[in-house]
């Protein structure tokens, strides 16, 4: 097979695997599946769980599309008469109790082609962050290590550049650089070249998609069945709506698909169902509310 099959075997089967561990650990939910198919070539699948014991609301997606570039990718890029593939998966999962982190993570392939549909380029891109609303330092501790240990056998200088990446992206830059969370791991435009093959390139991003529930599922065991209070999920709520500001205001991926008349319902699944902005809120000086935001600065977590 193909790099390209390859890729679209693998999303599809990660997607199997994570809604299937998600759904187990929630004990009530289960993921909806809508298939849906994209007018100018391709389609996909948009999985989605909701008002769950522990998973209040997420989404798993997986798409292959390919058509004609669009054009305001086709400028991008400087082409014109190009043809493309894009293949990925991604997903956002909010869990109910707010001592639970929401988790974000995607990885992805692309092709372009010349008139003649030759192969003219290919890339790969991805990587996973976590945004809690309290938090144990253990918690990003073992969320980063995870990923540290899955970038290390493919060159111990990939996980300090992809996280220095991830926390340079993640920003709410017009709220003064405060990121959306805590990092983790981000990477685009990763191409084959003679030092690094597509299939050296296909084995890391497998090993990352692979260490999303090792890297996810032990902090949700151990917070699910926290108590909590009406104040502790108004906070959260609070912060959701930083990552609605995000999503909405800097995401590449997001603007990507509202520009180029992407599947409005796959696009937006990412947003939170309950978020709130409250005028000139600041949390109380020594509060675990204002002990998270120290938190929202590059720091090292991994050994």
């Amino acid at each position: 097979m193909s790099i390209k099959d390859d890729f679209i075997s693998l999303i599809h089967r990660l997607q199997d695997d994570i809604c299937t561990a998600l759904e187990n650990i929630d004990g009530k939910a289960r993921f909806r599946e809508d298939r849906w198919e994209r007018p100018g070539g391709g389609g996909g699948k948009s999985r989605v769980i909701a008002d769950g014991n522990v998973f209040e609301k997420g989404g798993v997606n997986t798409s292959i599309v390919h058509g004609e570039l669009p054009a305001v990718m086709a400028q991008q890029f400087g082409v014109t008469d190009a043809q493309f593939m894009a293949c990925g998966i991604s997903l956002v999962i909010h869990p109910l109790n707010p001592f639970v982190p929401t988790v974000h993570a995607n990885f992805r392939y692309f092709e372009l082609y010349d008139e003649k549909g030759s192969l003219k380029d290919s890339w790969f891109g991805g990587g996973a962050d976590l945004t809690p609303y309290y938090l144990d330092e253990r918690d990003g501790v073992h969320f980063h290590q995870t990923f540290k240990n899955a970038c290390d056998p493919f060159g111990k200088e990939l996980y300090p550049q992809y996280k220095k990446q991830c926390d340079e992206y993640f920003v709410n830059k017009h709220r003064n650089n405060e990121a959306r969370g805590i990092g983790g791991i981000f990477y685009d435009y990763l191409r084959p070249n003679a030092e690094r093959s597509a299939q050296q390139l296909y084995n890391f991003a497998k090993a990352n998609g692979e260490a999303l529930l090792q890297a996810y599922l032990p902090i949700v065991e151990r917070t699910k069945d926290r108590p909590y209070t009406t104040a502790e999920k108004d906070w959260q709520e609070y912060r959701r709506g930083r990552y609605v500001e995000f999503n909405l205001i800097h995401d590449r991926g997001t603007l990507f698909g509202l520009k180029t008349n992407g599947r409005i319902e796959s696009i937006l699944m990412s947003l939170p169902p309950r978020a709130r902005w409250e005028y000139d809120y600041h949390p109380a000086p020594g509060s675990r509310e204002a002990e998270l935001l120290e938190y929202l600065k590059p720091r090292e977590w991994a050994v």
